[in-house]
């Protein structure tokens, strides 16, 4: 049975009005207060005083928040607020809800008997996600000691892989043969409180083939006597237990499924994903999906040493570190060109805009595949429209750009050196250039790494910006070195 918050904390807490900054949400100025109150509480002189104010605390608190709460606290203080939570209930709810590093600290502190109390009231799904951050030992000690029923269902979703539909569905479920009646089905949901989804039933033929679905409100709204096949719908889509998890969410996601179900190569019904788990999938994917783009694995509602923070983005960082010394090396190989006079001013500019055009053509382009808005037939009208785009792009501001150089010369406003005509000449087709191939590295990367099962929004993260800087600037010194002498007096 999924556990419900508790409703009976103190009321005036969840009515409190916060002050800060006016771009925070509610929620995380929530986390904010609630969290400089257990920091104050463990710099308490007392242990007993300590204790008893994080008694307090945890009473008057969703446990919902002091699990997300508790993620800024060190460790040894986590595992304090776990004790101090009034019932098995609100324990639960915590476990749930906290993150992986969180119900590490618990489980170093608690012994199996209570983390098996902790499991027996789970739903499966919920169980195999906090199992998975348990030591394989420990885990075969757990579920020898859970009721066999439970550790076999269990045991079943944990033979999927982490990303894939059968990890993510549960296997409790209340499903009936065709024949079975509205009265019938009503008694035995009755009978088993345990089972949380009652938003529909689903329908089976004589050989355990999926046939359909009913419901809740047609179960109340029908005559008891009625059979299942005289009311059920038919189900338009569904999953296997291989499919992946970005299958799942977008199915139910594009048409608001409430229940999806998993069949297995028989078509035979193994598991149902709920909307509440496609969302969490979706948050999920998105926390990914961002750390991908920003070029570091770091989980942010964690408080991790600062060295392993670092270690998560170094390698990231290597490339760009490499991809300046490749800028460098070539700026210092041509230093000596007639042409390269007034180059280094304008490698900001060049850099700058080229990255941006790159950035604009792979995000649009990520957006659209990971929507779903854009199917695989769509992308080659997609892909020659940013090409045009990055086309127009680079003409216009190569031109803009052009023109402003010219009129800062013409005036004396400024002058950068060599002979003004060539300069402005090769500033403005030197932009076309590098927009030109930034255009192209962004429009194409995410369609490759597509291609290799990449994750498309790596594209837009510091790999593909590192060589986009250095394609462009390598781009602007080829036209620089081509384009000058032809207009420059001899």
């Amino acid at each position: 049975m999924r556990v419900e918050p508790k409703k009976d904390y103190n009321e005036e807490n969840q009515q409190e009005k916060f002050t800060g900054n006016p771009m925070d949400s509610k929620m995380s100025q929530l986390d904010d207060v609630l969290n400089e109150k257990l920091e104050n509480v463990f710099h308490k002189q007392t242990a007993q005083v300590m204790i008893h104010d994080v008694a307090k605390i945890a009473s008057e608190y969703d446990p919902i928040d002091l699990a997300y709460a508790v993620s800024r606290l060190p460790p040894s203080a986590r595992i304090v607020v776990y004790d101090n939570l009034p019932d098995l209930n609100a324990k639960i709810i915590f476990m749930i809800n906290t993150g992986s590093k969180t119900r590490n600290s618990v489980f170093r502190q608690i012994d199996d008997n209570e983390i098996k109390l902790l499991i027996e009231k789970m739903p499966p799904d919920d169980a195999v996600w906090i199992l998975d951050d348990m030591s394989d030992r420990r885990l075969k000690r757990i579920l020898e000691l859970l009721d066999y029923k439970k550790a076999t269902r269990i045991k079943e979703l944990q033979e999927h892989d982490r990303n894939s539909a059968g990890r993510l569905m549960t296997n409790e479920f209340f499903v009936f043969q065709m024949n079975t009646t509205i009265g019938e089905v009503t008694a035995h949901i009755r009978d088993n409180p345990g089972i949380e989804l009652t938003s529909c039933v689903f329908v089976v033929n004589d050989d355990g083939e999926l046939a359909g679905f009913v419901p809740g409100r047609n179960l109340m709204v029908n005559p008891h006597y009625l059979p299942l096949r005289q009311v059920m719908r038919q189900v338009l889509h569904k999953v296997t237990v291989n499919d992946s998890r970005d299958d799942a969410v977008d199915l139910a996601e594009r048409y608001k499924i409430d229940a999806l179900p998993v069949v297995d190569e028989n078509d035979v019904l193994v598991g149902v994903i709920t909307y509440e788990d496609i969302v969490e999938a979706m948050e999920d994917i998105a926390d990914e999906t961002i750390a991908n783009i920003a070029g570091t694995t770091e989980n942010v509602s964690e408080e991790s040493p600062i060295f392993q923070r670092f270690i998560r983005r170094a390698p990231w960082l290597l490339v760009t570190l490499c991809a300046g010394l490749i800028t460098a090396m070539a700026m210092a190989y041509f230093k000596d060109s007639p042409w390269f006079l007034f180059v280094p001013f304008f490698v900001p500019l060049i850099a700058g805009m080229s990255g941006n055009v790159g950035i604009q053509c792979s995000t649009i382009l990520v957006r659209g595949m990971s929507t779903g808005s854009l199917s695989a037939g769509a992308r080659a009208a997609a892909v020659s429209q940013e090409l045009w785009i990055g086309l127009l792009i680079g003409s216009v501001f190569g031109l803009a750009c052009g023109c402003a150089v010219y009129l800062l010369n013409y005036f004396e406003i400024h002058h950068v050196g060599g002979d003004p005509l060539a300069v402005v000449i090769t500033v403005g087709v030197g932009l076309l250039g590098a927009c030109s191939v930034a255009t192209i590295l962004g429009t194409f990367s995410p369609l490759f790494f597509v291609r290799f099962r990449i994750d498309p929004a790596v594209a837009s993260g510091p790999i593909v910006t590192a060589f986009n800087d250095v394609l462009s600037t390598l781009m602007f010194f080829l036209i620089a070195y081509m384009i000058y002498p032809l207009f420059s007096p001899k």
